[in-house]
């Protein structure tokens, strides 16, 4: 009864401690000073505000008419993944947007949002910067003039900083290649001020590891405190700017980036004390290889969050752009035309309350869009729900208008569609539905839960799972095995034929001390002990744990690692003690007479076909690693090279279990008092 007492509390106690240290920099990071500045901030965004809604009531109405003024738009672009050794058409299809697509639609700015190259090894496992790659995307921007004809604004992503020990050393090669990385090497601020007097802050959040370790654990992002205070830094100074709008981008989402000192709301804590910031654009997710393919949310603290599909295989971008305070946008496939954007009224699943004009759509006097082709545009039409269609007014290059009515459409949800054709014939029809009343859509619930809950937390969960799936069961069949043994309990009579089976293998195999203690000891391992010793970083020997990775001098919190914790105890050391179960119940009731007959190897193997599965994966998973961190991590690896050998070694115990071992099970499972250790197993 001592040991399984002390085992259920010290699972207990290792979950909760395991979760505890990777979320130490939260807990204790709440730190006061940035809390003051960004309550004082939002205070003072509040009275701005106040300001300027009485000078807007004081001065001349902002209604959306046919005018073009107060009009921008700038463009997005995510995911490039420039490859050495993957899809050679990724670099002149780039180099095709930077030619026609800038030069169609004009933008005031492009923001390239983070994995400019791929940094992956010629066998894909593992992950090095590679100087052509970085060539090949400053000759893509100096051969296309694209840099005279926008502005320009790239940061890092993940893959631009596989396997860089630090900032500005050898291997940061976004700070030689990149536009902004000479002047800008981590977060910075760019405005835009139009003709009219309109002023733009776009401030990009560079969020990556430092330093940064190779794959696979480079994943999620992460603000130091120094890092924070530089972007509280960039918001004050765009807001002294007198900016009217702004735009927060980077690579990763909010829900993977951890933010010591800022709490469990995190960065969007941070974006949402600024008034003025109406959205945050990101990559990185891919859309889920396709399972999201509208990743948008609008967060609680205020501002809608954008996710845009990769480049790399998708050849997504975004088009967006500000009509009199109104933010709008679309997402679209590289080199379909004509291009459409429609901003008033727009899209009901965008309107952001407390930021925009609640009247200004019921106000307007025109619908209003933008739209873009390689050929002039010759028809332009729209129409409300099931009227007719009706022709627009080209106002200027770009802008189309046609006046409305919007009293018509004051309640309820509506649909707009809009045709159009230019002179080669190409022509598109898009239709979205709109809201005039204050009435809000929702987003998708998987869309929500990817952008809005902390990725960080889904994986702790994942292995926390994962950890009580695999020890719990046999904690719980080792005190009731010690409860009936001791006369406290009867053993339970169960009906179902496979809740039996089920529950007599696992309280079987939970009686053998030589296989219960091994298996127990490396779930509990996995929680607390070091995973690998190896080269984290090109030359930089780190040291890896599921709750963080210790590297040159550096904590970096654990993040992927509780997922690639949650594979190895759910898909790999659970099916085993499920097989190890079994082969001890086959144990258990063979006569000690008679020997388990002897099999050929193709015979064995088929037998066995599971846990050999189950072993190459491993196998695979170890040269992986080896891939990855070098022969070291290979040797040095208790989370992969060692757990085949402790698990070939379970696997032969529970196939040749000597009487003694199984004479506790048999106490309880073969009825007395007939019982002899020795014979007794066969009944």
């Amino acid at each position: 009864m001592r040991f399984t007492t002390a085992a259920i509390a010290l699972i207990a106690f290792i979950v909760i401690f395991s979760i505890f240290v990777a979320n130490v920099a939260n807990l204790v990071g709440i730190d006061s000073k940035i809390s003051k500045r960004l309550d004082a901030a939002y205070t003072r965004g509040q009275q701005r505000l106040q300001q300027q809604q009485q000078s807007e009531e004081d001065g001349e109405p902002f209604r959306l008419d046919d005018s073009p003024r107060h009009l921008m738009w700038f463009l997005q672009i995510s995911d490039i993944h420039i490859s050495l050794y993957l899809d050679p058409t990724r670099i002149p299809h780039l180099i095709d947007f930077c030619n026609r697509t800038v030069d169609i639609i004009r933008p005031s700015v492009v923001l390239a949002s983070g994995d400019l190259t791929d940094a992956k090894t010629s066998n894909f496992l593992g992950s090095q910067q590679h100087e052509q790659e970085w060539r090949w995307y400053r000759e893509v921007l100096r051969e296309t003039n694209v840099l005279n004809k926008t502005t320009w604004l790239d940061i890092r992503g993940n893959h631009d900083n596989f396997n860089v020990p630090a900032l500005q050393a050898k291997q940061d090669l976004f700070t030689n290649y990149s536009v902004q990385g000479k002047i800008h090497p981590r977060s910075y601020l760019h405005q835009e001020v139009t003709k009219d007097g309109d002023r733009y802050s776009f401030i990009a959040v560079d969020a990556c590891l430092d330093p940064g370790p190779k794959r696979p654990f480079n994943f999620v992002g992460m603000l130091s405190m120094n890092e924070t205070q530089h972007i509280i830094n960039l918001a004050e100074q765009s807001r002294a700017m007198n900016t009217n709008y702004t735009v927060w981008f980077g690579h990763y989402p909010t829900s993977c980036i951890l933010t010591p000192g800022l709490g469990t709301s995190g960065i969007r804590n941070l974006i949402g004390k600024y008034q003025e910031g109406y959205a945050y654009l990101c990559g990185h997710f891919h859309k889920l290889g396709g399972a999201v393919p509208q990743m948008y949310t609008m967060q609680n603290e205020g501002f809608l969050e954008l996710e845009l599909g990769d480049w790399m295989k998708n050849r997504m971008y975004r088009l967006a752009a500000f009509d009199h305070g109104q933010f709008s946008f679309v997402d679209l496939q590289h080199n379909q035309w004509p291009v459409v954007l429609v901003t008033n009224p727009k899209n009901a699943l965008f309107n952001i309350p407390g930021k925009e004009d609640p009247h200004a759509q019921l106000d307007s006097s025109h619908i209003r869009l933008l739209a873009f082709s390689p050929a002039k545009i010759s028809e332009c039409q729209v129409k409300v729900d099931r009227e007719e269609w009706v022709d627009c007014r080209r106002v200027s290059n770009e802008l189309f208008v046609v006046r409305w009515e919007p009293r018509k459409f004051s309640y309820g949800v509506h649909k707009l569609s809009v045709f159009i054709r230019d002179e080669d014939g190409r022509y598109r029809v898009v239709e979205h539905e709109f809201t005039l009343d204050g009435s809000r859509k929702k987003f998708s619930l998987l869309a929500r839960f990817v952008l809005m809950y902390d990725t960080n937390k889904i994986f702790q969960g994942f292995f926390s799972v994962a950890l009580i799936a695999c020890l719990l069961p046999l904690c719980v069949f080792r005190i009731w095995h010690t409860l009936v043994r001791n006369g406290a309990v009867t053993r339970p009579r169960i009906r179902s034929y496979c809740c039996r089976g089920w529950i007599r293998k696992m309280w079987i195999l939970s009686t053998v001390d030589r296989l219960i203690f091994p298996i127990v000891g490396y779930c509990l391992y996995l929680t607390c002990g070091p995973w690998s010793f190896g080269e984290v970083i090109d030359g930089h020997l780190g040291i890896v744990f599921v709750w963080g990775i210790f590297v040159n001098g550096s904590f970096l919190p654990g993040t992927l690692t509780y997922f690639y914790g949650f594979f190895q105890l759910m898909f790999c050391q659970l099916p085993l003690i499920v097989i190890y179960a079994n082969n001890v119940v086959k144990r258990f009731y063979r006569p000690p007479s008679s020997a388990e007959k002897k099999l050929n190897f193709l015979a064995a193997t088929w037998q066995n076909l599971p846990f050999v599965l189950i072993m190459v994966v491993e196998l695979l998973l170890a040269l992986i690693f080896w891939n990855a961190y070098g022969t070291l991590a290979f040797i040095i690896t208790p989370l992969r090279t060692w757990s085949i050998v402790l698990n070939l070694f379970l696997w032969y115990q529970s196939k040749n279990l000597p009487d003694k071992c199984l004479c506790s099970a048999a106490a309880v499972w073969c009825p007395p008092p007939e019982h002899k250790p020795a014979s007794s197993l066969g009944q």
